[in-house]
Order: structure tokens, then sequence, then C-alpha cells
């Protein structure tokens, strides 16, 4: 299968979509994420991974704790908010309601599927995202939760092109 092949069956492929916060320091970033997964049952392990063009994985890169933000069609408004402004340019947490969590990462209000977790690794295979592993800490999660997929945001415009990707250090 060649890599339009790919592309074309992948964008058919209905993923759920999660919105990542961060800290580093005093700084804090988040972006809307649709490559995560559960990467490891015996210990707890799961996966994100960041596009190198933005801001939050900046921030990332030197960061210890995340929040993951499970979203549903309620949060819409959020996913449009962290998927389309750059933290280069705009306070993205200025126009949301959030509540400090773990070790001071900013838990979005209004998201009731959460999972607070701490970095165990990070994994840069030269493409234009990289791994970062977590260690799940507290995890929030409602049983009627419903996940807001990516045939829901295929249109937004992300604040920066693949190609403005970061190398980490």
């Amino acid at each position: 299968m060649g890599s339009d092949a790919f592309d074309g069956f992948i964008s058919r492929v209905d993923h759920p979509m999660i919105l990542i916060t961060t800290v580093a320091g005093d700084v804090h970033a988040g972006c809307l994420v649709g490559f995560h997964s559960q990467c490891s049952i015996d210990p707890s392990r799961y996966a994100i991974w960041l596009s190198k063009a933005n801001r939050t994985f900046r921030i990332s890169v030197l960061a210890e704790v995340f929040a993951l933000h499970f979203i549903e069609e309620r949060n819409q408004d959020l996913a449009e908010l962290f998927g389309t402004v750059t933290g280069d340019e705009e306070d993205k947490f200025a126009h949301c309601k959030w509540t400090p969590g773990l070790s001071g990462v900013r838990v979005l209000d209004g998201c009731r599927a959460t999972i607070t977790a701490r970095r165990v690794a990070l994994h840069d295979d030269g493409g234009d995202h990289a791994c970062f592993v977590l260690e799940p800490h507290e995890t929030k999660a409602p049983a009627d939760f419903d996940p807001l997929c990516f045939s829901r945001v295929r249109g937004l415009y992300a604040g920066h092109d693949a190609s403005e990707r970061q190398v980490p250090r």
C-alpha cells in the first residue's frame, strides 16, 4: 500500500479526538490531538503524538505532567479553540474555564473524561510528530461518555503547518 493509498484509507478512519494541556515551569500550553492510544496494560501507559510544528510540542519537551481531555460534541468550541488558535499568538486559556490539576497542569472545565499523567518517555523517529509516553495518575470517566471524532473537526485549520516542525534537542 503506497503513501497515497494509506493517506486515503486513514482519512476515512473516524478516531476520537482529545485535547491535551501541559505545563513546564510557569508556561502552559495545549492543543487538539488526533494521534493517541493506550500503549501498555501493565504498567498502564498512554501515548500521544504531538506535531513538532506547534508551541505545545516545544513546551511538552520540557514538561513532566499532562492532562488529557477526551472531548465530546458539547466540547466543539474547545476543539476549535485548541485546534485552530496558536499559543504563539494568543493565550488559549484566557478563552476557557479551567482548574489547576496535578503539578499545576490546567484541567479544562466542561470536559467530563480526563486523565492526568506523568511523562515517562519521549520518542522521536524523525517524522513530523513525536511520541510522548505517559503514566496515568488520575482518571475521570463517566459511563455515558460519547467522544468527538475526527469527522467533526476535519475542516479545522491548525495554527501551524506540518512543514514548520521543530526538532527536539
